[in-house]
Formats: C-alpha cells, sequence, structure tokens
C-alpha cells in the first residue's frame, strides 16, 4: 500500500475521485461514477491517514460542494461554477502536508491536473446542465403510440430510444434492456412505456 501513499498518487486519486462525485451529482443513478468515487476517495482518504491532511484545505474541498450544487440549480451562474473548480484545485494541492506552504504535490503535476479539472469540470457541467434545461424541439404528444428501445432496464424509471433519442422512461413492469417499448403516455419529459411484447414481465 506504500504506492498509494505518494502524496502525488494520493493527490490524483483524490481530485478523479472529487471529479466523480461531481459528475455523480449532476447525472445521477448510473451508480458508475458514484463506485468510482467511493473507490478513490477512499485511497485518498487513507493516505490522509498515513500522511496526515491540513484541515483547511478539507474544510475548503468540502465546502466546495456547496457553490457547485448551486451552480447546477442556476445554470447560468457561472461564477458558482467558477468558484467551486478555484476550491477544488487549491483544497486539492494542499491537502497533503509539507514543511511551510509549499504543497507536498509535485508543481508540475500539479499545474498539469489543475488545468484539466478547471477545464474539463467547467465544459462537462455547462454542456450537461445546458442540456438538461433545454426543451425539445418537437411535439411530445406526437410520441404516444411510438415504438421506441430500452437502452437501461425500465420500471421506477430507465432510459429509453425514440427516434433517435434518448429519453426518461418509467413503466408499471419491469422490462429488461434491448426490447421494444411502446409508448402509452407521459409525466412531463418522462415517458411512460408498456412492452410491446406482452410477454416480457
Amino acid at each position: 500500500m506504500e504506492f498509494f501513499t505518494d502524496p502525488n498518487i494520493a493527490y490524483v486519486l483524490l481530485v478523479l475521485g472529487s471529479i466523480l462525485t461531481l459528475l455523480a451529482i449532476i447525472t445521477p443513478g448510473t451508480g458508475a461514477l458514484e463506485i468510482g468515487a467511493l473507490f478513490s476517495l477512499a485511497l485518498s482518504g487513507f493516505a490522509a491517514f498515513q500522511l496526515g491532511f491540513n484541515l483547511w484545505a478539507l474544510v475548503v474541498l468540502v465546502l466546495m460542494l456547496v457553490p457547485f450544487v448551486y451552480a447546477t440549480r442556476k445554470p447560468k451562474r457561472g461564477i458558482y461554477l467558477a468558484v467551486s473548480i478555484f476550491m477544488l484545485i487549491i483544497g486539492s494541492i494542499y491537502l497533503y502536508p509539507a514543511q511551510g506552504f509549499r504543497p507536498s504535490v509535485n508543481p508540475y503535476l500539479a499545474a498539469i491536473v489543475s488545468l484539466f479539472t478547471g477545464v474539463f469540470v467547467w465544459l462537462i457541467v455547462l454542456k450537461t446542465m445546458a442540456a438538461m434545461h433545454s426543451r425539445p424541439n418537437h411535439d411530445l404528444g406526437s410520441l404516444l403510440g411510438q415504438i421506441g428501445e430500452t437502452k437501461t432496464i425500465v420500471q421506477s424509471e430507465g432510459s429509453v430510444q425514440m427516434d433517435g433519442e434518448l429519453w426518461s422512461a418509467r413503466s408499471e413492469k419491469r422490462i429488461p434492456v434491448g426490447k421494444q417499448v411502446r409508448v402509452v403516455g407521459r409525466d412531463g419529459f418522462t415517458l411512460i412505456v408498456e412492452s410491446d411484447d406482452q410477454s416480457v414481465n
């Protein structure tokens, strides 16, 4: 486990876990993001236990979630997203202590990772928020009776592909992945579907 107690490795894992956490906040329910975030943060936490940590930097990392969540609720408030990214960069660089004010992380690594983190989070979050708040161009009522295909398991929630677009969907009965479904109603932007094959439970 000495590999994970290297401050540079621990720093990369911390940043990765933080990015996955932010992505999980804006696109919940996939499971993969949450598991990846938990795994990465657990390893970086192990490193913090071994190396020690700066409490103020940990507080900065936790508080980073406040402007981030606010930015996701107000998609035109880019300043809050910028503040959140800045807090992530500073908190992660200085979490693992060193002598003086210098971080224990290699400065070249910190510069590269910080640049990547800032650009990646900024672009992904803004594009995801724009997509989530955009309205479909066509009449949703025209989808009634149309046939589509499940892309995830559909019951209380799930995804179906209709007319080349991915839609949130739900069904009274569980429908496996890759099955044809018929749209029988809608609830806002969520399609209510039933299996086009009545033998599926």
